[in-house]
């Protein structure tokens, strides 16, 4: 909207610029800037020329409504790019599920970066700490990362980090899962399919242990098979950087090295990969394959029996989440007010939602 600056009412009566500066005692110029609410005026001198033009009648009911609306918080998802289909949706929903942010007076954008590289990302959040009002980030274990967070939080920029924490940090907050317990729940779903009387080799591939949450997870699986699954020998972890292609060649040195290999943890992404080295070995129904991510891949790979369990957690309520906690920041509340925890789910072929 707008506005004409003039210097007296105008022949219907009505009120002009110069009438509001005159009752808010401030320069037409600064009526100018608030009424289109331009930056440069303090909150207290703002609401004086509010107030006058409302008495003044100059603004309908809804103008005025509008010209009091704080503007809406910018907020940015910062994504890893690649074959990861359950981080490629979760950006997708990002930009698709706009109408879902209007209550909360949030724009929301993704924009996905070069993975695995702890300085790109750490130039993606202070580039972006220059626009964005709010950060959401999967973090990557990194001096430079934790550097960056720390200088925006020092700006008043909040930072959550997604799926994958960051150590001794200033973000706001973190959502995901307790990766540690997944990794539980991934050895002991592996160890139940095989059987806790028979032995056999089981292996891990990960995307990269610079995501702390890619270390829980081999941590929680670890001590659940040393401890209820002794008779398993874990024969290594390989990383795979969720790429599908680089996880079949992983999957298909694993193969060919351990010939008996009974079960296969992915704790990242890219499944597909995975699936299709046991299918070409014709292993894809004795090799016991646990992964994360419910994704249409995930889905069809339980289906056809590629797969014994996903582990999951919902999108929608990640990115719901993460909305929540910069609006409760933006009006004073503590971070987590209102947010739901996040629940892991384990989908098997016969639960598939």
């Amino acid at each position: 909207m707008r506005v004409n600056p003039g210097h007296s009412s105008d022949a219907a009566g009505r009120a002009r610029v110069a009438d509001i500066a005159r009752a808010a005692q401030v320069s037409t110029a600064t009526v100018d800037r608030v009424l289109n609410r331009r930056p440069g005026v303090r909150d207290a001198t703002a609401q004086r020329v509010l107030k006058a033009a409302k008495a003044l009648d100059y603004l309908p009911e809804t103008g005025l409504y509008a010209a009091l609306a704080p503007p809406p918080l910018r907020l940015q998802f910062l994504l890893p790019a690649g074959t990861n289909r359950f981080i490629r949706m979760l950006g997708d929903m990002v930009g698709y599920s706009q109408e879902h942010w209007a209550p909360f007076n949030v724009t929301c954008r993704a924009e996905f970066i070069e993975s695995f590289n702890p300085h790109e990302l750490a130039a993606a959040l202070l580039r972006h700490g220059k626009r964005s009002d709010g950060i959401a980030m999967m973090a990557l274990e990194h001096p430079a990362v934790r550097e960056a967070v720390s200088t925006l939080a020092a700006q008043g920029v909040p930072v959550i980090t997604l799926i994958s924490d960051l150590s001794n940090s200033a973000r706001a907050a973190y959502i995901g899962l307790d990766n540690r317990a997944a990794g539980r729940t991934a050895g002991y779903l592996i160890g139940r399919f095989i059987g806790a009387r028979a032995t056999g080799k089981v292996a891990l591939i990960a995307g990269s242990r610079s995501y702390r949450a890619h270390e829980e997870r081999e941590a929680g699986f670890l001590h659940v098979i040393d401890e209820l699954f002794k008779r398993l020998q874990v024969v290594g972890l390989r990383e795979g950087q969720d790429d599908a292609e680089k996880n079949y060649r992983q999957t298909r040195a694993l193969l060919d090295q351990h010939p008996e290999l009974a079960g296969i943890y992915n704790i990242g992404g890219a499944s597909d990969g995975v699936a299709r080295a046991l299918k070409e070995a014709g292993r894809d129904h004795k090799v016991v394959f646990v992964g994360h991510g419910l994704t249409p891949d995930t889905r069809a790979l339980l289906i056809d029996g590629s797969m014994d369990a996903v582990i999951t957690q919902s999108p929608q309520t990640t990115l719901m989440n993460c909305v929540r906690i910069f609006t409760n920041l933006r009006d004073g509340r503590e971070a987590l007010i209102a947010v739901e925890s996040t629940r892991s789910q384990v989908i098997f072929r016969e639960n598939l939602p």
